[in-house]
């Protein structure tokens, strides 16, 4: 991973450091961090419990960084983990020995950010011109509408329809942001969704973002702004 000044990990750094999405160059900034040791000096440490692990572990890093290790509530973690802008923790038995596959053992909770965005249109299936694909969203800038991540998760069924055929009433010749892509059909920016997301990237892009549903009138006063 690549840590940024306050020593969390940024993936947009990360990726900027192999040379961007698909990139192969060498990252000369990244840092390894070891959570584990599965094997060491010859002998198969996988039957033994993790505090033993960690402890053989934490002489055996040299060059490489040792995750942290804090124990407490799991709610109070993921929380604070949360507040500090980090994108989740990990669970672990101390006393459980390493077992591969799901198993229960370890969790992986991530933290999960929610805002609401203006929709400002959305994308056709290339399959066919009339098949809806996803919506797009935008945030709220000023006097002006920047372009967010097009919409891939959560949406589907009748909620899709009936999104596609509201967004349709609300049709405009133009985009209200500038728009990547051949087959997009915009409209006013009037609608508003909540989407979940885990970050962005340093192209405003959401990471792992899903559609939650449309906001009410009455809530637009309250669209994520923007500095």
């Amino acid at each position: 991973m690549v840590l940024d000044s306050e020593g969390r990990s940024d993936f947009g750094a990360l990726r900027r450091s192999l040379g961007g999405r698909g990139g192969k160059r060498v990252s000369t900034v990244s840092v390894l961090f070891a959570f584990d040791l599965l094997y060491f000096d010859g002998g198969d440490l996988t039957r033994t419990e993790l505090s033993v692990r960690r402890h053989l572990l934490e002489g055996a890093v040299g060059a490489i960084q040792l995750s942290e290790e804090v124990p407490g509530d799991g709610a109070e973690l993921l929380e604070n983990a949360r507040s500090l802008g980090l994108e989740g923790i990990i669970a672990k038995h101390r006393d459980r020995p390493y077992r591969s596959g799901r198993t229960g053992d370890w969790l992986k909770n991530k933290c999960i950010q929610s805002e609401r965005f203006m929709i400002v249109g959305y994308e056709q299936s290339a399959v066919g011109t009339r098949r809806y694909r996803q919506p797009a969203a935008g945030r709220q800038a000023q006097a002006r509408l920047g372009l967010c991540r097009r919409r891939r998760n959560g949406l589907q069924g009748k909620d899709a329809a009936y999104l596609k055929k509201t967004l349709d009433t609300l049709k405009r010749w133009n985009p209200v942001v500038p728009l990547k892509g051949k087959n997009y059909v915009f409209a006013q920016p009037t609608l508003i969704a909540e989407i979940e997301f885990r970050g962005s990237t340093d192209d405003s892009n959401l990471r792992h973002a899903s559609y939650k549903g449309q906001r009410e009138i009455q809530d637009h006063a309250a669209v994520y702004k923007l500095d």
